[in-house]
Formats: structure tokens, sequence, C-alpha cells
């Protein structure tokens, strides 16, 4: 019987060409072995099997090769590269520092440091899982680590590059290996698959590859394992029936139900998903990477993030166009809700089909607001059992006239413009009477009042000043309102500079009504200050108001709820008649 060699030794990369992923670093060490800029220490750190032990021996390799390639690779014919093949290399010493962490062995290992090379012009040490060694190991190798012999490089490789000292890490070159990608994953093992004469299927190889989570030798492991199970052909059911993997088909079907509002047909297909052996935390991690994967295939910009093959790809962007923007961002917060207080849950299947529930019932609701005479209108998007009309669920509101306080009676029409009885209903139910109303009359207009103040500027001198000017003087009415006193005037007014538009006009922007409030306050003396000062009477301000912020804005659900609940009590009735809840 034949012994097996596992994929991940039979396939090691032997040159800096075959290894996958990498090509930054790999690129960086065949420049520095061409221009002779290796360095006296080198630290690969990165996660597991993403090529650092590799490209360890691959640049011990070809250190020490006699006839380089031309594009700077070990030949594989010299003695030196036979030796190293063979394992009998005398210049290549590898150390596993997770079972060799002490003081001694690192001493044992400065011994050997100093013995020249028989063989080749480098002896290089590769200490693997580096991370493992004492505190007294560390210390005791940081001198030899600084000034080694001119034969000697040392390669440290890590996945815990945390772990190490700093005195350490200053002392080495550090290249950063990052996580394959699942493209470049699946490729390779299409080759490995072509060469070893198995007939594989796309979306099979890509789901090896994602269970892979960007290791290379993991995806390999993974293969061996497909192959004993299926054999020499690798089909997509057997791959996520192997490897416990929830099929694509069941996303897509939740979704569906979830647009139909289909309660029963969500709570049957995870009936099914737990029946076949499923974890349910596995089930809404992956439905919440499956809604983001729409809602990522929803803009051309960014639907290059999908890593799923061609036919997925398409499956997800048909699927997107039956979604809305805002209802798939209300679905990630509902699942993201449920995954967190999923372990913590004593009802763990509860909670699952609660978040399915939520699904199947706020999907594609929209709030629309209809102007008419500023009264708004909302509109929830339901099942047709779900629509109450406005005309049953309440009566309209009796409006009483409050007793008037101000002698000036409010001023009414006489001839009142009529409209429809339904807009009357829904102003009667929605629209509430304003403050003025009940006080008896309007609030007067200050600025007009200031405006009628002001006095006549014909026949008065027009001297023309540059912005500087302007803004010197007011810095200097400012100041006579810091020293009379007025703390919230100064404050106001050394906020911001007034800005000089066309024909002497003067802009100034102040961040709510009330900075507006004290400006008209004194509108009449700042002008009458500035004109004198800088000798024009055509000079004008105005006063712009960049945001109020006297009014609350409703930024949480609950904030928005309430608003919305005031402007229509038929939303709390519907909440309590179908025993909604709000998500807080």
């Amino acid at each position: 019987m034949e012994n097996f060699v596992v994929s991940a030794r039979k396939y090691r990369p032997s040159t800096f060409d075959t290894v996958v992923g990498q090509s930054s670093i790999t690129t960086t060490l065949k420049n520095a072995i061409k221009n002779n800029h290796l360095a006296q220490a080198f630290l690969f750190c990165g996660p597991r099997g993403v090529g650092k032990t590799t490209c360890a021996r691959i640049l011990a390799k070809t250190i020490n090769c006699f006839t380089k390639t031309a594009a700077v690779e070990a030949c594989d014919e010299c003695e030196s590269c036979k030796s190293f093949n063979s394992g009998h290399s005398l210049n290549v010493y590898e150390l596993d520092a997770a079972s060799n962490n002490s003081v001694d062995d690192i001493r044992n290992l400065v011994d050997q440091v100093r013995l020249a090379p028989q063989l080749g012009t480098h002896k290089v040490y590769i200490i693997d899982e580096v991370h493992m060694l004492s505190q007294a190991a560390f210390n005791a190798f940081l001198k030899t680590l600084e000034e080694p012999p001119k034969h000697a490089i040392f390669i440290l490789a890590t996945t815990e590059k945390h772990k190490i000292i700093p005195t350490i890490l200053s002392r080495c070159q550090i290249f950063d290996f990052k996580r394959i990608q699942v493209d470049d994953i699946s490729k390779h093992l299409e080759s490995i698959a072509q060469k070893e004469g198995i007939t594989a299927e796309p979306e099979a190889l890509h789901i090896i590859a994602q269970k892979a989570d960007g290791g290379l030798r993991d995806a390999l492991s993974i293969f061996d394992q497909i192959v004993s199970f299926a054999g020499n052909n690798v089909k997509y059911q057997a791959v996520i029936e192997n490897l416990n993997v929830l099929d694509y088909d069941y996303y897509f079907k939740a979704i569906d139900f979830a647009l139909a509002n289909d309660i029963s047909g969500n709570l049957l297909l995870l009936n099914e998903v737990i029946g076949k052996g499923f974890d349910g935390h596995q089930f809404i991690v992956g439905l919440g990477e499956h809604v983001r994967n729409i809602l990522v295939g929803k803009d051309p910009q960014t639907i290059q993030l999908l890593e799923v093959v061609g036919s997925i790809r398409e499956k997800y962007q048909q699927q997107s166009a039956k979604c809305d923007v805002p209802s798939l961002i209300r679905w990630l917060g509902v699942i993201n809700k449920t995954e967190l207080s999923y372990k913590s849950s004593k009802n763990a299947r509860l909670q699952l089909e609660l978040c399915l529930i939520q699904l199947s019932t706020v999907s594609n609701s929209k709030v629309e607001i209809a102007p008419q005479d500023n009264a708004a209108t909302v509109v929830v998007a339901k099942p047709a059992a779900a629509v109450v009309p406005v005309q049953q669920a309440a009566p309209p509101l009796q409006k009483t006239e409050p007793p008037a306080v101000s002698p000036t009676p409010p001023v009414v029409s006489a001839t009142p413009t009529p409209q429809p009885a339904s807009i009357l209903e829904k102003k009667s139910i929605l629209k509430t009477p304003s403050i003025s109303q009940f006080m008896g009359g309007a609030k007067k207009d200050t600025k007009q009042e200031v405006e009628t103040k002001e006095p006549s500027t014909q026949n008065l001198p027009t001297t023309n000043f540059t912005e500087e000017q302007m803004q010197a003087a007011w810095a200097d009415f400012t100041k006579i309102q810091q020293q009379s006193g007025k703390v919230n005037l100064y404050t106001t007014l050394a906020s911001q500079k007034p800005l000089l538009k066309e024909n002497y006009q003067l802009e100034f922007s102040v961040e709510n009504k009330v900075q507006e409030d004290v400006l008209d306050e004194i509108r009449l003396d700042l002008l009458e200050f500035l004109r004198k000062k800088l000798n024009n009477y055509s000079l004008s301000l105005q006063v712009v108001v960049k945001r109020d912020l006297s009014e609350k804005k409703a930024y949480t659900s609950s904030d928005r709820f309430k608003k919305m609940a005031e402007k229509n009590p038929l939303i709390n009735k519907l909440k309590q008649q179908f025993d909604l809840e709000v998500d807080f």
C-alpha cells in the first residue's frame, strides 16, 4: 500500500513564485537577495496557514543556492539545493520554540551560531512559534540577535506578534502576512484538482475556501477530507453535507418569505433547519451575512465585496432588486440584536422565531407624509388584514374655543374655503391648535417691528469701506458689550464673523432662534454704531439661523415612534391591536 501524502505537504511551495497570496512579501525578499540587502533578522507574523514557515524555508534555500535563476529562485540542481531538498542541509537549523523555550535551549543555539557554514555562504536559523519563548530566553537571545556573526541569519515566525517583547521587535525586519483571499484559495484548489485528476464544481471549491478562513493549509486539509468522502467527483451538495454548512437556498427562501410577509413559511423553514441538526447560532450568523450581501449587491460599486461565485452572485442581484435599503437596514438591526441575545437566552429557539416574525412583519414598510396644509398623514404599508380605516378608528376631535386672553381677537375669514371631508377629518385628528390660538392671537413679528422703527437714511453719507474695517468695527462693538457685562450678547457676537455682501449688506450667522432673538433686541443700536463708525448709512444687517436646536430631534427609534404617535394616535392603537413591539 502506497503511503499517502497530504496535499498540504505534497503541494507545499518550493519557490517564491509558487507562494499563494503573498506577492508583496515574496517580491521584497527576492529584491533583498538580488541586491544583497539581507537583514540579520526577520520576523514573519500572521495567522495560521498563510505561508510563514514556507517562506522562511524558501528564503534559507535561495540564499545558499550557488546558481540562482534570473528570477532570483533556487536552481534545485546545485549541491546546496539537493541537500536542502533531502533534509540533510547543515546550513539550515529549525527550532520549535513551543517545546524548546528555556534559557538552555537558547544558549545551545547561541553556541552553534559561532560555527561557520561548511557549504554555502550563510547559516539560517528558523525559530517557529517564537512568542512561546520565556522572558529569560528572550533576554539571553537579545545580544546575539542584535550582533550575530556575518554568516548567520535569523528568521522568526509567530502567530501572536503582540506577545513578543519590544526589544526583539526592534532588532528584526517585520513582515506581516495577510489572510489569503477566497478567490486565490479557490484557484489554487482548482489547479491541484486538475493535477490529481479530480472533477470539482466551482461552487464546491468556493465553499471550501470560505470555510478555511484565509488559511491555505486548512483549505488543503478540508479538500483532502472531501475527496475521501466524495471520491474524484467533488460536488457542491457533498461539500455542504460533509462540512455541515447551510445551503444558500435556505437564506434566499427566508428572505423571500419575509418579503411576502409569510410568517408561517419562515417558521417551517426554521424547523427544517433545526431538524437537520444545524446550530441555531450558525443559522442567525449566516442570515446576517446573507442580508449584508443583499445590501452590498444593490450598489454596482460595492458588488465586488461579494465573495461568491458567479451563479450565486446573480441570485443576490436578483433578490436585492426586490428589497429596499431601509428594510435591509432594519433587518440587520433585528438580526444583530438576536445574535447578541441568543447565547444568554434560556429559550434560544424562541429568539430565532421572534427574529423571523419581525423580519416578516416589518419588510418593505414605508412612511409617507402627505403635504396637505402642513398636516402629516402616516401611511404604513402592511398586509391587507392589518389596514384599519381612519374614519372608523377614531372619531374627529371637536375643536373647542379657549377663552381669549389678549384684548385683540384673532381675525377670522368671513367666507372660508370649502375643503373635502377627508382632509378636514385628517386635520381634526392630526393637527392640534397652536399656542398662539390659545393665547388669543398670533405672536408679533419682532423683525417687522424693528424694520418699521428704523429711521430714514436718505441724504446721508455712504462711504466705501473694506471688510477688514467692518470686522474691526464689529469687534469694537463686541468689546463694549463685554465691558457692559452682557455675557450672552458678547458670546453671540464673538461666536462668528459677519460677511460683507453686495450693496453694503452684512450677513451674520447664528446657531439657533434664541441667539436671533438676542440680536433683534440690539439690532438698531448695532446698526447705528456700525454706520457711524464706518460713515456709511446704507449699511444693513441680515441675521441667518444656521440650525435650530430648540426643537428636540428624534435620533433614536423610541423618539421617532413617539413623534409619529403624537401626530397620529392610530399608530398606538395599531401597536396595541397586533401586540407589536418597537426596537429601542
